[in-house]
C-alpha cells in the first residue's frame, strides 16, 4: 500500500483548502473530517497511492498547526547569481537528529509517500511523549543512483529534522521503521524549483544543474536530496534538488 506524501496533494483549490483549515481545537465535525480524508483519497489516486481511513486523526492534525513549522537553519556558504535570478545556494546544514525512515515502493512518488504517512503519524501523538511534536521544513528525501547513473535505487530515506525543543531528548515511535539518527552536518548546493517531485521531475533537474553548472568532482554524482517546503496544496509548491559535498 502507498500513500501520499507533503507534495501529492494537489488539485485543492485555494477556497477549498481554507474551507479545511481550522485553528480551533475543538475536533472537527465526522463530516468534515470525511471531506477533508476525500480530498486527499482523490489526489492520491492520481499517482497510484492510497489514503485508509485511519490517517483521518493525523491528516486532521496536519491541518489545524500547518502553519506552525519550524524551519532548519542553516550557514549560506555562497550564493551565485545571473542577471539578479538566483541559480543555486551553497549551504551548510548543522548535525543533529532526525526522524528517518526507508521505503522501497516501485515508484519514488509511492516511497515518498509510505514513508511520510510513517512520519506524520510519529509527528501526530504516535511517539513516546503522546504529543504532537511538531514538523520541521524541509523534509528531506534521499536519493540513491544505480550503476547507469540515471535510475533512482527503490529504497529511498525520507527524514525530517526533528524540533529544537526534541533535540536532546528524542522521542521514539512504536513503529520499527522509523529510526532517530544522528547526523554530521551536511554541505550541499541547492537549487530551487517548483511542482510535483515525482521521478521524472526530479530526474530532469538533477540532469539540469549539471548541465548548468561544472561542479567537478566535488560533489557526489551517486546520491543526492530533494528537499519540499510547502503545504500540498499550494499551488506553486517549493522544493530544492540537492547535491552533497564530498568530505
Amino acid at each position: 500500500m502507498a500513500l501520499i506524501s507533503l507534495d501529492d496533494l494537489e488539485g485543492l483549490d485555494d477556497e477549498q483548502l481554507d474551507d479545511d483549515i481550522s485553528d480551533d481545537p475543538e475536533p472537527m465535525e465526522e463530516e468534515e473530517r470525511e471531506r477533508l480524508l476525500s480530498h486527499w483519497q482523490a489526489v492520491a489516486s492520481t499517482h497510484q497511492v492510497s489514503v485508509p481511513a485511519e490517517m483521518t486523526g493525523p491528516i486532521q492534525e496536519m491541518t489545524r498547526n500547518s502553519q506552525q513549522r519550524e524551519p532548519l537553519s542553516f550557514v549560506l556558504v555562497a550564493r551565485h547569481e545571473k542577471m539578479g535570478e538566483v541559480l543555486y545556494e551553497e549551504r551548510l546544514y548543522p548535525a543533529g537528529n532526525w526522524a528517518t525512515v526507508t521505503s522501497g515502493e516501485d515508484l519514488y512518488e509511492q516511497s515518498i509517500s509510505v514513508a511520510f504517512m510513517k512520519l506524520m503519524r510519529f509527528i501526530c501523538k504516535e511517539n513516546s511523549s503522546g504529543r504532537y511534536l511538531g514538523l520541521t521544513v524541509p523534509v528531506v528525501s534521499s536519493i540513491q543512483m544505480m550503476k547507469d547513473a540515471e535510475t533512482f535505487d527503490k529504497n529511498v530515506e525520507t527524514a525530517f529534522f526533528l524540533p529544537t525543543e526534541f533535540q536532546s531528548s528524542a522521542p521514539h515511535s512504536s513503529d520499527p521503521d522509523i529510526s532517530i539518527t544522528y547526523r554530521e552536518p551536511i554541505r550541499v548546493i541547492a537549487r530551487t524549483f517548483y511542482g510535483t517531485t515525482t521521478e521524472q521531475t526530479v530526474s530532469w533537474q538533477i540532469r539540469l544543474l549539471w548541465e548548468l553548472h561544472d561542479l567537478g568532482d566535488t560533489f557526489h554524482r551517486e546520491r543526492y536530496m530533494v528537499a519540499v517546503y510547502d503545504n500540498p496544496g499550494a499551488l506553486q509548491r517549493r522544493n530544492e534538488i540537492w547535491f552533497i559535498r564530498r568530505d
